[in-house]
């Protein structure tokens, strides 16, 4: 007995299944809370140093400066850009960014741009 099997690319399979919005909408409700459960949310700088397990003195050795600027940038309520990038790599951040939504649209700005170099 022969069993005759047809070869179909994946590509055309993957079509199929999300022509159907059951489907579709399945996947976008599973991708959006993935992206949702790996997103931590912190209200201000000291808790991005905390969630490294970093003291402001480990921070302030990176930064090449005392405790006490690092205390006074986590206070600040108003920060260039470029201080910013600097203290998020001091804490080990990789790829900081900063993220807005514009008309349904996410936007990112890579903070890397504004290295001062």
């Amino acid at each position: 007995m022969t069993d005759k099997r047809t070869f179909r690319r994946a590509n055309e399979r993957i079509a199929e299944l999300t022509a159907h919005s059951a489907i579709t909408s399945e996947v976008e409700r599973v991708r959006a809370e993935t992206a949702e459960m790996n997103r931590v949310y912190v209200q201000t700088l000291a808790d991005i140093r905390r969630a490294g397990d970093l003291t402001q003195t480990e921070v302030a050795k990176v930064l090449g400066v005392e405790q006490a600027a690092v205390s006074k940038i986590e206070r600040r309520d108003d920060l260039l850009l470029s201080t910013l990038r600097q203290y998020l790599a001091a804490t080990g951040a990789e790829h900081p960014r900063i993220v807005v939504e514009k008309n349904g649209i996410e936007v990112s700005l890579d903070l890397d741009t504004f290295s001062g170099t």
